[in-house]
């Protein structure tokens, strides 16, 4: 299909401005050129966007079992609530005294946040997940420091990790210690202990980690970098799988992030809007961001911790983003939040079931929220890869799991149902992956074309990403 450049047509357009009711002002500074943009009808904009529509897949066209991402189904009344005239029209720069819903909306939010996962204060700051990961490292940073305690630069992040987590370890200036997983697929204890010190930090944890376990040797592991000196951090990116029934401050972790943008009901995915709160207990407190909201006895109003790390993003969070989660959370209540988390993870352990009469589990037993196969005996035998796998399943209505990833899995494909599908999805999702084996084993050839039926045929990916293509050459 064609560009919005393409379709430009000198002296089209759609804009209708009313006439100029206030004194006309000439800036003092202006552009040498007229920007170029597109001249285009208000009609052949609104098909543009119509026919770019019908060529992606969500989670309102079909099954989208993302792995680690929770692409559920959100109920529409969320985007009601956030829609309202008295959160969508406000202004970041009102004085608190003409914003007093917000900023309860900000206080209810923390409190039922905190309650989850067992912090004692929240910041709605970060714009995103790896944003929460480092804004939650600058806090461990800034304790540390405060301390006196300036050894102390090390992160652990084990290899089950997600891959933001050493990323944002990186970019708050820590360095990195890997810790190899065992045969079970959770953090060798022997190789933590002899890897924690007097210059450990932290720890940085997903739990349940990448493959979809949950750690056995949880207390175990925070109680081991406690005892060295150094702070749990909680990669919440995976807590869909057990919000209300287990808390991350209860493990024994010090600060969390969470993602509110998939676990607690904002369409996730397509460039944003993200949030990511940081969580912390009560010996973070005092370094939190900028522009706390608290109640006082005369209202709600912003508060500013003493030892402040500073603001990691303009105002107070995309407050959006928090409306719809606070709505979330209040429309299922207690048992709501929890039997959500049960259902992930009864869909996922279903799914795993069926699909394991086929494909290679990489990991035994039950698993939480998704799991991992294997294709490497498939790709030996067959040649038939992860990625022939994915872009069948494109031919079949179904968008593919997450691929080669996490990558301690040779040929992996990482699948997540959600609380979201019937069992009628499943049982069909599970013989469209039946007839792609069976696909696999007599016509390797078929998948190695797919898809097929797409707009767009295999692309070259790796040509994409080398050579990327960023602005329209004019």
């Amino acid at each position: 299909m064609k560009l919005l450049f393409e379709k430009s047509v000198e002296g089209r357009g759609c804009s209708i401005l009313p006439p100029l009711d206030v004194p006309a002002c000439e800036p003092k500074e202006k552009r040498q050129a007229p920007l170029r943009l597109p001249q285009i009808a208000e009609v052949d904009i609104s098909r543009h966007y119509t026919e770019l529509a019908k060529r992606t897949h969500g989670v309102n066209d079909g099954f989208y079992p993302l792995g680690s991402c929770t692409m559920k189904y959100n109920p529409k009344i969320n985007d009601e609530m956030a829609a309202l005239p008295g959160f969508a029209k406000v202004h970041p720069l009102q004085p608190a005294h003409t914003v007093q819903g917000c900023l309860k909306v900000l206080t209810l939010a923390e409190k039922y946040l905190c309650e989850i996962t067992g912090m004692d204060a929240m910041t709605f700051q970060p714009a995103a997940g790896a944003h929460g990961e480092f804004t939650g490292l600058l806090l461990i940073k800034a304790y540390h420091k405060s301390r006196g305690d300036t050894r102390r630069t090390k992160i652990i992040v084990p290899d089950a990790a997600h891959g933001t987590n050493p990323a944002s370890a990186t970019m708050a200036g820590m360095q990195i210690v890997n810790i190899p997983s065992n045969e079970e697929g959770c953090v060798d204890i022997e190789k933590l202990k002899a890897a924690v010190g007097e210059d450990t930090a932290g720890l940085m944890l997903t739990n349940p980690n990448t493959v979809g376990i949950f750690d056995k040797n949880i207390l175990q592991i925070t109680k081991i970098i406690h005892d060295a000196g150094g702070l749990n951090y909680y990669d919440g990116a995976n807590l869909n799988a057990v919000m209300g029934v287990v808390r991350p401050g209860d493990m024994g972790f010090d600060v969390i992030h969470l993602n509110l943008h998939k676990t607690f009901s904002t369409p996730h995915g397509g460039g944003g809007p993200g949030s990511g709160p940081v969580g912390c207990k009560e010996l973070l407190k005092p370094f939190l961001p900028l522009y706390h909201a608290v109640q006082t006895d005369d209202g709600y109003r912003f508060d500013s911790p003493k030892q402040s790390i500073g603001s990691v993003k303009a105002f107070y969070g995309n407050f959006a983003v928090v409306v719809k989660a606070l709505t979330y959370i209040l429309t299922l209540g207690a048992e709501g939040i929890r039997e959500a988390s049960q259902n992930a993870v009864l869909n996922a352990n279903y799914l795993k079931s069926r699909l394991s009469q086929w494909y290679d589990i990489a990991y035994d037993g039950i698993c939480m929220h998704e799991f991992v196969m294997t294709l490497e005996n498939l790709k030996k035998e067959h040649g038939v890869t992860a990625m022939d796998v994915a872009k069948m399943l494109l031919d079949n209505g179904i968008h593919p799991p997450t691929m080669y990833f996490p990558l301690i899995v040779h040929e992996a494909l990482m699948v997540e149902p959600t609380e979201t599908e019937s069992k009628d999805t499943l049982d069909q999702a599970a013989e469209v992956f039946h007839a792609i084996y069976q696909k696999a084993c007599e016509d390797p050839e078929a998948l190695h074309q797919a898809p097929t039926t797409t707009p767009v045929r295999r692309l070259d990916e790796v040509g994409a990403a080398r050579n990327p293509v960023l602005k329209y050459p004019f």
